[in-house]
């Protein structure tokens, strides 16, 4: 099993929250503390999403990060792996791309996490931990019990900040995963990272 990235902050990409061109938007983030960074621009055609990781490549390599891309498996082989939808095939993708590639899946209950460990994925996101003002409506919050005792690596995603971050890893989380609000303010990633940093040391649920 591959090890997560250091420091444990997904960053998952939307360009439509982003204030201005996309890969300008992930350089701020990047210059911001962030070393990973899961492209998720699903409505785009394959080739503008391949041209977006070419840009995005250079920018995590110079920091030595991590970029992913979700959803497409065929476009994991140009970046360093690839986030499948729930219910996707992980064995498929391993297959695919290798041991090396890093592998997560989205998962929304404990039984997914737990079939993504059978099937041999590197981590989940489990979501959504909060109310989540970047996905409205899309189930009730889980709450940070939901993350204890878990099988396999999994970030908290949905209604993550500076705040709760902490929380999160305090609960179980192995880390945190954020879209909108990194998107909008790259600052923001700042507050994050400083409370995983604070949590360096911490056994998960203590």
């Amino acid at each position: 099993m591959r090890p997560l990235p250091d420091p444990p902050l997904l960053l998952i990409t939307d360009r439509h929250q982003a204030g201005g061109d996309l890969a300008s938007v992930v350089a701020a983030c990047v210059s911001a503390g962030c070393r990973w960074v899961s492209l998720r621009e699903k409505d785009l055609p394959r080739d503008h999403q391949s041209a977006l990781l070419m840009r995005l490549r250079p920018v995590l390599a110079q920091v030595g990060g991590v970029l992913t891309i979700h959803g497409d498996m065929a476009l994991g082989s140009l970046c360093d792996g690839v986030h499948l939808p729930d219910g996707e095939d992980i064995v498929t993708a391993r297959a695919l791309l290798g041991p090396d590639a890093l592998i997560g899946t989205s998962c929304h209950d404990r039984d997914g996490v737990a079939a993504a460990a059978r099937d041999g994925a590197d981590y989940a996101t489990l979501s959504p931990i909060f109310l989540t003002p970047s996905k409205p409506g899309y189930g009730p919050a889980l709450g940070l019990g939901v993350l204890s005792g878990l099988p396999l690596p999994t970030l908290a995603l949905g209604g993550v900040d500076g705040g709760n971050a902490g929380a999160c890893i305090g609960a179980g989380a192995a880390g945190v995963a954020v879209m909108g609000t990194i998107m909008r303010d790259p600052a923001s990633a700042g507050p994050i990272l400083s409370a995983l940093a604070a949590t360096r040391g911490r056994k998960p649920g203590i």
